[in-house]
């Protein structure tokens, strides 16, 4: 899998991206992730992407042309399977959804940034707008890599233990059941007995019933 992330915040990238899952997930081949600075596709003299909104609300907007020119040029080297665009008015992203971008071979995510872009280029470039909640970040970025981890820790050999990412939360429009580790008690604070059993029939009925009553009590819409 091949990932382009356009920014004009390239250096927030670095951390979320080269840590963990994705950093092993990177080693071993199983991703590929590129990011390219928008600044380096415009031909303004100072490095401008962004004006001034027409009308009159107040903010700056990043303009059509290093974003086509951007976009276009890593389209002349092959094709992608989306190009996503960081929106807080975008489709709320969803596990079904990072499960369905993981199966593709190249993605290209543009990251928002000021009051937003040209609406021409949302319009013309844009195959997916994507929002991770209904509230605004300074820029896309930490949205990109959001959507980023969520993509690639699904990819078969991403993580060690790949049962362990199916049993998420969400991956069955259910929340997960509570986790224990060792001691099985701690300032008499017990573990529940069934865990202890070693009856894993037994084990995962409780895991469902308490996955199915944590969910109707905290989000029943996942339940809709």
């Amino acid at each position: 899998m091949r990932i382009d992330i356009i920014t004009v915040q390239p250096e927030m990238m670095n951390g979320p991206l080269t840590c963990s899952i994705i950093k092993r997930a990177r080693e071993k081949g199983l991703v590929d992730i590129f990011i390219h600075d928008l600044r380096d596709y415009t031909t303004d003299p100072h490095k401008r992407v962004d004006d001034y909104a027409f009308g009159f609300d107040a903010g700056m907007v990043l303009q059509c042309d290093p974003i086509f020119r951007c976009i276009e040029a890593l389209k002349m080297e092959r094709e992608y399977d989306e190009i996503i665009f960081t929106a807080p008015d975008g489709e709320q992203f969803t596990q079904h959804e990072a499960n369905r971008l993981s199966l593709m071979k190249n993605i290209i995510i543009l990251c928002g940034h000021y009051k937003g872009v040209d609406q021409r280029v949302r319009d013309t470039l844009i195959t997916k707008e994507i929002s991770i909640g209904d509230y605004v970040l300074t820029g896309g970025e930490m949205a990109a890599a959001i959507i980023t981890d969520a993509m690639v820790r699904v990819i078969p050999g991403a993580i060690g233990d790949e049962q362990s990412a199916l049993s998420d939360s969400f991956q069955d429009n259910l929340l997960a059941p509570p986790v224990y580790t060792r001691p099985s008690e701690y300032r008499g604070m017990k573990v529940p007995e069934i865990l202890l059993s070693g009856n894993e029939k037994a084990v995962r009925d409780w895991e469902q019933e308490v996955a199915f009553e944590r969910t109707e009590r905290l989000r029943p819409d996942l339940l809709q």
